[in-house]
């Protein structure tokens, strides 16, 4: 049985100006059922653990703070969260405020209303950078064709999950999770409602180009063998055209005939096609060494402090 109805969980990087006033508002919300927060510090190296562990201090709902050894990324620590938590249902919000804690009780509700396993938050408008948006678009267009979900259907951070698919995806401990691709590989009862989305209370974003990359690589190479197959039938392209080009060849030297063909087209072909070869060898090579880590088990992470101001139960002899 879950200790409460909804459990807000929080990932947390450099959010030492930003977080207590996301939990004050979360703090004044009246759950039926009753509602915790668990924060996840993923390494931050600011004042990020001394402002939660005062507001484990002083918190007026439960609360838990977890402290990860290093940075391992947003989605690891989300995971992380959702292994403490203790609601029948887990909502993951931003510990910027661009998620308002208002409109994840709304997406707890719907999924309340319609029982479904997941409820993703569509935004209204983003409030995010040019490059983030773009980045969030292309990650969305090309899931469409790498992993098993609706066309079109857009999958976003701002989501509600039942404490069901949160304990089957809370046993994947691959290095490199992907929580969209986990979550469409447990359920196909998913949703989606509008939501808000407020411009950042302070600070910046700390996702940057690398930091997508390793998203986008996570979710085609972790839960798709499409760009397997995309690199196959590309190399099959390319020695067909490498065929024709030949016969094409030995046809006009047999005649006799034919255009001076010099050191520069011969290099720009050697080009092309080397450098086709090293992209597809290349993305072998992520499979293997992603595989390589995984059976070296890479942790997924590593948890240092737990703190909480739930009280423990009582174990009598």
């Amino acid at each position: 049985m879950a200790a409460v109805a909804l459990s807000f969980i929080i990932p947390l990087y450099y959010s030492a100006d930003t977080i207590g006033a996301v939990v004050h508002e979360i703090e004044s919300f009246a759950i039926p059922g009753g509602h915790e927060i668990v924060l996840v510090n993923d390494g931050s190296l600011d004042r990020t653990s001394d402002v939660c562990r005062e507001l484990v201090r002083t918190a007026r709902v439960p609360i838990t703070l977890i402290e990860h050894a290093r940075n391992f990324g947003e989605h690891n620590a989300v995971i992380t969260g959702w292994r403490h938590a203790r609601g029948a249902h887990l909502v993951n919000l931003d510990d910027d405020g661009q998620n308002p804690p208002a409109e994840a009780v709304r997406l707890w509700e719907e999924a309340v209303r319609t029982g479904l396993d997941v409820v993703f938050g569509h935004y209204i408008v983003k409030q995010h950078s040019a490059f983030r948006n773009l980045g969030s678009w292309f990650t969305n267009r090309m899931t469409d064709w790498a992993l098993d979900k609706p066309p079109g259907f857009y999958l976003s951070s701002f989501r509600c999950v039942t404490a069901f698919v949160a304990q089957q995806v809370t046993s994947y401990a691959g290095p490199f999770p992907y929580i969209d691709g986990l979550l469409l590989q447990v359920t196909q009862r998913i949703g989606s409602i509008d939501v808000r989305h407020d411009i950042r209370r302070a600070g910046q974003s700390t996702y940057t180009f690398r930091r997508l990359l390793r998203l986008w690589l996570s979710a085609w190479i972790n839960f798709s063998v499409l760009p397997l197959r995309v690199a196959t039938v590309l190399g099959l392209v390319l020695a067909g055209l490498g065929v024709v080009a030949l016969v094409v060849v030995a046809y006009l030297w047999a005649r006799g005939v034919g255009p001076t063909y010099g050191f520069g087209w011969i290099m720009a072909a050697l080009l092309v096609f080397s450098g086709t070869q090293l992209v597809l060898l290349g993305l072998i090579g992520e499979y293997i060494g992603r595989m390589f880590l995984a059976v070296n088990q890479r942790p997924q992470s590593i948890v240092r402090d737990v703190i909480t101001n739930v009280p423990m139960p009582v174990v009598r002899a």
